[in-house]
């Protein structure tokens, strides 16, 4: 460790003396104070002390931080959580425990001040390269704050400051009220009468802080009369390793959570972006056993705590969750490499905290938010994830009931019912922490692994309960809505499949020939290359082209799967009354899951949607076979469409059920039906889905279902009931209205560049004024004729205006 300190020379007066008659006496030197004070006054014997990381000493309501002078300019990771939060605060996806800010941080002297840096790993250069001075010119780190050294301890080796101020002061860097918050609650300050530091340890690699914040808001998201926002913060202050892990290559065709890195040491033309994967540090503890391919423990596993809040019917299922991963690590040579335990009791552990950055929780959060996540802290250098902490929302349980009776229940007698037995809740929470986990330890959404799977495959019992319903926990594929009424045995909830174990190899297994990233690439690129062709293995994490690689969908056939959906949706929704309804209860449930119900079927016709214009996207590098990009077949946006006129824009009888009807808000389930069907044609209508079409069939002319093909059999479809005179219901005129809203749309969204897209909707808009005004003297007065000349008139006043 090397201190560079600024000498500074004092110039000498060489002004001419001048002559007196008078002897002068010299006057005494005075006596140079010490601008630091000795250790004894500072930390007295009221003192008190914590040893680890930095001694930490609470003095008469100040409190000091005793630094090592072998720990300036080390690598500190710094997390900020919220501890304890206001009710309301975030707007439902803010809990105790949630991250506000987590950065880099080294504490530096200069002179005799001691400055807290915030470190960006963002620009680099090898430090051996001359580029590494430019690359630190142009990338200055902010200071975060600064310190007067009060003293030092007895033998010299640390500096002696207080930190009060860091934890008591507004600082944005360590804050839990974001710039929009500030705004949204009209914060006006922070008053640090009100505000404390209720706790301060330190431990062998660690430093953990807690602080209240009160803030003076004059819209506060709760108890707004106190005109107060109060929180705790936590800071949690972790040493990095000296030497970091050894980072591992990002490859898009492989699904991973990354962080990012500007190279300007880069031999390229340019700086080269490198991505490094986040995963945790495993390493065998027997690395020749592990050589010889035998299961083998790491030197330090990773750990989950179940947070003390859990309540105790649910942990089994949490830790079965949590360790349902122990498979997929096998596949990567470790064993155990992941456990569940218990957070230790007061009496075991007083000092043990889920906040604490050493430790890894599964937080179970009092809160009406209906979701769980599964963030986690890594170290920028490398990709190391550091610790992390799986959130469950309590009321998520309901959301996983509401969609379990909903997508399951025409075949599947346990789901009929507001009372999921126990055992069959637990396997849904089971396959969420699951899947959290699988975040946690570095997978996003893995949407293409639905698409695997045959959809018939999916009313199999055989097959799903050996093989699940997707490839992946990590897909958003639930419940089995396929199945049908008689297919016994089959699986109803997700669980891990094949391609989590082959993530888990590809991203976790150990290669102790390989120096450095560059040198496992070759590996790893093989591994890809086994897999090639199998949908199993594929990745794709979701877009609005791809009907392969979409949210919520089960199976390899969007229409077919859709088909076998709306079957079972038709049969519940006349259950629904009967299995919501509780003996001197009001109809809230029922209510509540006739608009989920809505919205699954909404879900099942969006997964068509996708097919038309669609295109499947399979990642490649430039030495692999066949196209990144394939338009979907004709055939298949041909029966897509006959399915979204014939199933989707028709009116759903089947959804107007009338004792669910006598029993909600007048209009209100008549609207939610009404604003589906505009939501979906509007999907439908979307201007680069038209786009795509319109490449399509310029690249393979008849081949393609082109653009215009589709908007005249959307218009056939949609004004079917002109041809014949037939009456119009109030769900079809609604939708022929939005009809032509949406071409409208279209035109006014294209003025700046003119193109097909414009020119075919106005073609569309006329063809439906001429075919309103023909139709319309069919019809006797009433409210289908004034309808059409309504849309006559609305044609000529769009049409002028465009």
């Amino acid at each position: 460790m090397v201190c560079s300190v600024t000498a500074y020379g004092q110039k000498k007066n060489k002004k001419k003396e001048q002559a007196t008659s008078v002897k002068q006496t010299p006057a005494p030197k005075p006596t140079k104070k010490s601008p630091f004070k000795k250790y004894s006054e500072l930390v007295t014997e009221e003192a008190i002390t914590d040893e680890g990381l930095f001694q930490v000493h609470s003095v008469g309501g100040k409190y000091y931080y005793e630094i090592p002078f072998d720990l300036l300019n080390a690598d500190m990771l710094l997390v900020s959580r919220i501890s304890k939060i206001a009710a309301g605060l975030g707007g439902g996806y803010m809990n105790a425990g949630s991250k506000s800010n987590e950065q880099v941080v080294r504490w530096s002297r200069v002179q005799n001040n001691i400055h807290l840096r915030s470190i960006s790993f963002t620009n680099v250069a090898s430090d051996s390269l001359p580029i590494q001075l430019s690359v630190q010119a142009n990338n200055y780190d902010p200071i975060l704050a600064a310190f007067k050294i009060e003293g030092f301890n007895p033998d010299s080796t640390a500096a002696l400051i207080e930190v009060s101020d860091l934890f008591l002061s507004d600082n944005p860097a360590l804050s839990g009220l974001s710039d929009n918050m500030r705004k949204t609650y009209k914060v006006r300050n922070l008053d640090r009468s009100r505000s404390f530091i209720s706790r301060m340890a330190s431990f062998p690699q660690n430093i953990e802080v807690r602080h209240d914040m009160t803030y003076n808001a004059t819209a506060p998201p709760s108890n707004s009369r106190t005109g107060t926002i109060s929180m705790e913060m936590s800071q949690s202050m972790y040493l990095l390793p000296e030497t970091p892990m050894q980072p591992r290559l990002y490859d898009e065709r492989v699904g991973w959570f990354t962080i990012r890195q500007i190279d300007y040491g880069s031999e390229a033309l340019k700086s080269d972006v490198k991505s490094y994967i986040r995963r945790w540090r495993l390493e065998p503890k027997d690395p020749e056993a592990y050589a010889r391919g035998e299961l083998v423990e790491p030197v330090k596993p990773i750990v989950y705590y179940l947070d003390p809040a859990t309540p105790e019917k649910w942990r089994p299922y949490f830790r079965q969750g949590i360790e349902d991963w122990q498979v997929a690590f096998e596949a990567a040579g470790f064993k155990n490499a992941i456990v569940a335990k218990d957070a230790p009791t007061k009496e075991e552990d007083p000092d043990w905290s889920p906040e604490d950055a050493r430790y890894s929780t599964v937080r179970y959060v009092a809160s009406t938010t209906r979701n769980a996540v599964g963030p986690s802290v890594s170290d920028p250098r490398s990709g190391e994830i550091i610790e992390s902490d799986i959130i469950w929302y309590h009321n998520h349980l309901r959301s996983y009931r509401n969609r379990y009776m909903l997508e399951t229940g025409a075949a599947n007698p346990s789901a009929r019912t507001l009372d999921t037995p126990e055992e069959e809740i637990g396997e849904m929470m089971r396959r969420v922490i699951s899947h959290e986990v699988g975040h946690a330890l570095g997978l996003p959404h893995n949407m293409k692994a639905s698409y695997a799977y045959p959809t018939d495959s999916l009313r199999s019992a055989t097959f799903t309960q050996k093989w699940g319903l997707a490839a992946t926990i990590m897909d958003y594929t639930r419940y089995n809505y396929v199945a049908q009424p008689g297919d016994e045995g089959v699986r109803w909830v997700r669980m891990l499949g094949p391609y989590d174990e082959y993530a888990i190899n590809w991203g976790y297994r150990y290669l102790p020939d390989a120096n450095s990233a560059e040198e496992e690439k070759a590996t790893l690129d093989s591994w890809i290359r086994e897999k090639a062709g199998d949908p199993k293995y594929l990745f794709g994490g979701g877009n609005s082209f791809d009907p392969s690689s979409q949210t919520e969908s089960v199976g390899d056939d969007p229409v077919k799967a859709s088909r076998y959906g709306l079957a079972n949706l038709k049969i519940v929704a006349p259950n629904l009354a009967k299995w919501t309804a509780t003996p001197g209860d009001n109809y809230a449930d029922l209510e509540e899951l006739y608009g989920e119900l809505i919205g699954v079927w909404t879900r099942f016709a969006g997964h068509v949607i996708t097919n038309v214009g669609g295109v499947y996207e399979e990642l490649k590098t430039t030495d692999q076979a066949g196209a990144t990009y394939t338009p979907i077949a004709k055939s298949e946006q041909l029966e897509s469409m006959k399915f979204l006129n014939e199933d989707v824009f028709t009116t759903p009888d089947w959804l107007l059920q009338k004792e669910i009807l006598d029993n909600l808000e007048p209009t209100k389930a008549i609207q939610a039906i009404e604003n589906m069907q505009s939501r979906l044609l509007s999907s439908l209508l979307r201007k680069d889905r038209l786009e795509r079409m319109i490449e399509n069939e310029a690249l393979n002319g008849a081949e393609a279902y082109s653009m215009t093909a589709m908007l005249s059999d959307l218009r056939k479809g949609l004004w079917s009931e002109l041809s014949g005179a037939k009456d119009i219901d109030a769900f079809r005129r609604n939708l022929q209205r939005a009809h032509v809203e949406r071409l409208a749309a279209l035109m006014k969204q294209d003025e700046r560049r003119r193109s097909d897209v414009s020119a075919a909707a106005r073609a569309e808009l006329k063809a439906i004024q001429a075919s309103s005004r023909a139709a319309s003297s069919r019809y006797r007065a009433g409210i289908v004729q004034f309808h059409l000349r309504d849309i006559d008139a609305l044609i000529d006043t769009l049409l002028s205006a465009e």
